[in-house]
Protein backbone atom coordinates (compact mmCIF):
# COMPACT_ATOMS: atom_id res chain seq x y z
CA UNK A 1 0.00 0.00 0.00
CA UNK A 2 1.32 3.15 -0.91
CA UNK A 3 1.76 6.43 1.44
CA UNK A 4 0.80 10.18 0.72
CA UNK A 5 4.39 11.62 -0.80
CA UNK A 6 5.61 8.25 -2.39
CA UNK A 7 7.00 8.19 -6.03
CA UNK A 8 4.92 5.89 -8.12
CA UNK A 9 4.56 4.87 -11.99
CA UNK A 10 1.74 4.10 -13.14
CA UNK A 11 2.20 2.15 -16.69
CA UNK A 12 0.97 4.19 -19.62
CA UNK A 13 0.74 7.68 -17.72
CA UNK A 14 4.19 7.72 -16.37
CA UNK A 15 5.92 8.72 -13.10
CA UNK A 16 4.05 10.75 -10.25
CA UNK A 17 3.39 11.47 -6.70
CA UNK A 18 0.38 10.08 -3.73
CA UNK A 19 -1.21 13.41 -2.68
CA UNK A 20 -3.18 11.55 -0.81
CA UNK A 21 -5.48 8.67 0.13
CA UNK A 22 -8.90 9.25 0.93
CA UNK A 23 -12.50 8.25 1.20
CA UNK A 24 -14.76 9.09 -1.25
CA UNK A 25 -18.36 8.39 -2.24
CA UNK A 26 -19.21 7.99 -6.06
CA UNK A 27 -22.48 6.97 -7.34
CA UNK A 28 -23.43 5.89 -3.68
CA UNK A 29 -20.67 3.94 -2.73
CA UNK A 30 -17.91 4.45 -0.46
CA UNK A 31 -14.65 3.26 -0.97
CA UNK A 32 -11.02 4.77 -0.35
CA UNK A 33 -8.98 6.17 -3.38
CA UNK A 34 -5.17 6.55 -3.87
CA UNK A 35 -5.18 10.50 -5.80
CA UNK A 36 -1.94 10.43 -7.56
CA UNK A 37 -0.57 13.35 -9.65
CA UNK A 38 1.09 12.33 -13.20
CA UNK A 39 3.01 15.49 -14.02
CA UNK A 40 3.94 14.64 -17.39
CA UNK A 41 0.10 14.86 -18.04
CA UNK A 42 -0.87 17.75 -16.01
CA UNK A 43 -3.26 15.51 -14.67
CA UNK A 44 -4.63 13.66 -11.11
CA UNK A 45 -5.80 10.33 -11.12
CA UNK A 46 -8.24 8.57 -8.42
CA UNK A 47 -7.71 5.10 -8.34
CA UNK A 48 -9.65 2.79 -5.59
CA UNK A 49 -6.77 1.34 -3.22
CA UNK A 50 -8.52 -2.49 -3.88
CA UNK A 51 -7.77 -2.20 -7.37
CA UNK A 52 -4.54 -0.63 -7.43
CA UNK A 53 -2.76 -4.30 -7.24
CA UNK A 54 -4.55 -4.79 -11.04
CA UNK A 55 -3.22 -1.85 -12.59
CA UNK A 56 -0.10 -2.54 -12.05
CA UNK A 57 0.65 0.95 -10.17
CA UNK A 58 4.61 0.50 -8.67
CA UNK A 59 6.78 2.44 -6.30
CA UNK A 60 9.36 4.77 -8.97
CA UNK A 61 12.89 2.30 -9.77
CA UNK A 62 15.26 2.61 -7.35
CA UNK A 63 17.99 4.64 -8.49
CA UNK A 64 20.69 1.70 -8.59
CA UNK A 65 18.12 -0.54 -10.91
CA UNK A 66 18.07 2.67 -12.78
CA UNK A 67 21.56 3.16 -13.21
CA UNK A 68 21.75 -0.73 -14.68
CA UNK A 69 19.03 0.09 -16.82
CA UNK A 70 20.57 3.14 -18.25
CA UNK A 71 23.80 1.53 -18.68
CA UNK A 72 21.78 -1.49 -20.85
CA UNK A 73 20.16 0.98 -22.92
CA UNK A 74 23.67 2.25 -23.94
CA UNK A 75 25.36 -1.00 -24.28
CA UNK A 76 23.11 -3.51 -25.55
CA UNK A 77 22.41 -4.25 -28.78
CA UNK A 78 19.17 -4.00 -30.74
CA UNK A 79 17.09 -6.53 -33.07
CA UNK A 80 16.66 -4.72 -35.93
CA UNK A 81 15.60 -7.53 -37.86
CA UNK A 82 11.56 -7.61 -37.12
CA UNK A 83 9.30 -6.51 -39.34
CA UNK A 84 7.19 -3.33 -38.74
CA UNK A 85 3.82 -5.15 -37.89
CA UNK A 86 6.13 -7.77 -35.15
CA UNK A 87 8.00 -4.69 -33.98
CA UNK A 88 4.84 -2.88 -33.26
CA UNK A 89 3.21 -5.84 -31.33
CA UNK A 90 6.85 -6.74 -29.26
CA UNK A 91 6.88 -3.34 -28.07
CA UNK A 92 3.46 -2.56 -27.37
CA UNK A 93 3.65 -5.69 -25.14
CA UNK A 94 6.72 -4.29 -23.46
CA UNK A 95 5.04 -0.68 -23.05
CA UNK A 96 1.72 -3.04 -21.30
CA UNK A 97 4.39 -3.98 -18.57
CA UNK A 98 4.76 -0.76 -17.14
CA UNK A 99 8.86 -1.79 -16.27
CA UNK A 100 11.25 0.19 -16.72
CA UNK A 101 13.76 -2.04 -18.62
CA UNK A 102 10.64 -2.69 -20.92
CA UNK A 103 10.18 0.87 -21.55
CA UNK A 104 14.12 1.87 -22.05
CA UNK A 105 14.16 -1.29 -24.67
CA UNK A 106 11.66 0.26 -26.77
CA UNK A 107 13.13 3.78 -26.88
CA UNK A 108 16.80 1.89 -27.48
CA UNK A 109 15.33 -0.05 -29.88
CA UNK A 110 13.07 2.30 -31.75
CA UNK A 111 16.30 4.79 -31.75
CA UNK A 112 18.47 2.43 -32.96
CA UNK A 113 16.01 1.49 -35.92
CA UNK A 114 15.52 5.13 -36.71
CA UNK A 115 19.23 5.52 -37.68
CA UNK A 116 18.88 2.88 -40.71
CA UNK A 117 14.80 3.93 -41.80
CA UNK A 118 12.18 5.99 -40.94
CA UNK A 119 10.10 4.90 -38.91
CA UNK A 120 6.11 4.71 -39.84
CA UNK A 121 3.89 6.82 -38.13
CA UNK A 122 2.90 4.02 -35.20
CA UNK A 123 5.73 3.45 -34.28
CA UNK A 124 6.92 7.30 -33.99
CA UNK A 125 4.05 7.44 -31.84
CA UNK A 126 5.00 4.96 -29.76
CA UNK A 127 8.46 6.39 -29.92
CA UNK A 128 7.20 9.55 -28.51
CA UNK A 129 5.34 8.19 -25.77
CA UNK A 130 7.30 5.51 -24.74
CA UNK A 131 10.48 8.51 -24.87
CA UNK A 132 8.11 10.67 -22.52
CA UNK A 133 7.35 7.80 -19.98
CA UNK A 134 10.79 6.68 -19.36
CA UNK A 135 11.26 10.79 -18.87
CA UNK A 136 8.79 11.21 -16.41
CA UNK A 137 10.56 8.30 -14.08
CA UNK A 138 13.96 9.22 -15.01
CA UNK A 139 13.21 12.87 -13.79
CA UNK A 140 12.03 11.41 -10.07
CA UNK A 141 14.58 8.71 -9.43
CA UNK A 142 17.25 11.34 -10.02
CA UNK A 143 15.44 14.19 -9.05
CA UNK A 144 16.25 15.92 -12.57
CA UNK A 145 15.00 18.19 -14.92
CA UNK A 146 13.07 17.01 -17.78
CA UNK A 147 16.01 18.21 -20.52
CA UNK A 148 18.54 16.79 -18.48
CA UNK A 149 16.45 13.11 -18.40
CA UNK A 150 15.82 13.31 -21.92
CA UNK A 151 19.81 14.01 -22.47
CA UNK A 152 20.51 10.41 -20.56
CA UNK A 153 18.25 9.12 -23.59
CA UNK A 154 20.57 9.92 -26.10
CA UNK A 155 22.13 7.57 -28.02
CA UNK A 156 25.84 7.88 -29.26
CA UNK A 157 26.74 6.22 -32.89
Amino acid sequence: MFQTGDKVFYPMYGAGIVEAIEEKEIQGKTQEYCVITIPLSKMNVMIPVKVIEKSRIRSITSKTVAKDILFDFHHEVSDCSLSWKERLKRNTEKMKTGEMQDTAEVVRDLLNYEKEKPLNSSEKQMLDRARRILISELTMIKDISESEAANLLKLTS
